[in-house]
């Protein structure tokens, strides 16, 4: 089946907003994991906009008393800064299970593109080779369609991690047929690359079910905005446990879509 890792960045834009520490960040991650939930990620920036090093310590903690896994995303090509001691810094400190690169700038609102290995790639290798040292796996936040999976391979990458937003714009305009094929083709070379594949950026329960049944061996799917913004109306309990019926319903035959 593959693993649901709950986003809870969310929570911390939340929190931040007002300051304090209401909603906490742990106790809502301790309510994913409850309902169900096979890991927890986060995406800690620079700018400290929501998660911050200490949640990123304090959900480190959480995951292991549960014995699942904390992933953690991010640049690591951002300088260290007040705050903020660097991707690199991070991983070492808390090791989690996975870390997940993604080449996003300071400005972005949001992760939405995947790594030029041709530029970038000089550059990962001995990141990569740093971050495995220390026992985390490493993935590779890609674009569908995009080249040089085999220099990810060469690199000593486990996995990449599938951006999933030009799929969902498509899966909304009711014209996902092409978007699909590109993830389905992308999954399948980096597969036969010995990559593993993730998956994440807008999935939701309206089209979850369809990315997994038509994607081959998706092994996570790592979702935050969606699964936040539903469990305001519905609670978190019982939206992770939709999000975990559809993984379970679609692997078993029965997906959406």
């Amino acid at each position: 089946m593959t693993q649901l890792s709950v986003n809870v960045n969310k929570i911390a834009v939340l929190r931040n907003s007002r300051g304090g520490n209401e909603p906490d960040v742990v106790r809502a991650a301790r309510a994913c994991l409850a309902a169900g939930a096979h890991g927890i990620t986060v995406h800690p920036r620079p700018d400290q906009r929501h998660i911050r090093s200490d949640d990123v310590h304090a959900l480190s903690a959480l995951t292991r008393e549960h014995g699942v896994e904390l992933n953690v995303e991010g640049n690591p090509f951002a300088p260290p800064r007040a705050g903020y001691p660097g991707f690199l810094a991070l991983c070492e400190a808390v090791r989690p299970a996975q870390a997940t690169l993604v080449p996003d700038d300071d400005g972005q609102i949001t992760s939405d593109h995947g790594f030029d290995f041709a530029r970038d790639g000089a550059r990962l290798q001995p990141l990569v080779a740093q971050l495995k040292a220390m026992g985390c796996r490493v993935s590779l936040f890609v674009d569908a369609g995009c080249e040089g999976l085999e220099q990810a391979a060469r690199m000593g990458a486990d996995r990449i991690e599938l951006y999933t937003g030009p799929f969902a714009e498509a899966a909304a305009r009711g014209d996902v047929a092409s978007e699909l094929a590109r993830c389905a083709a992308t999954a399948r070379q980096a597969q036969a690359l010995g990559l593993g594949v993730n998956a994440g950026h807008d999935l939701s329960q309206d089209n979850l079910g369809m990315f997994v049944a038509n994607v081959p061996g998706v092994l996570e799917v790592s979702i935050g905005h969606a699964l936040i913004g539903e469990a305001l109306y519905a609670g978190l309990e019982a939206t992770v446990k939709a999000y975990l019926q559809i993984l379970r319903g679609t692997q078993a035959g029965g997906g959406r879509g």
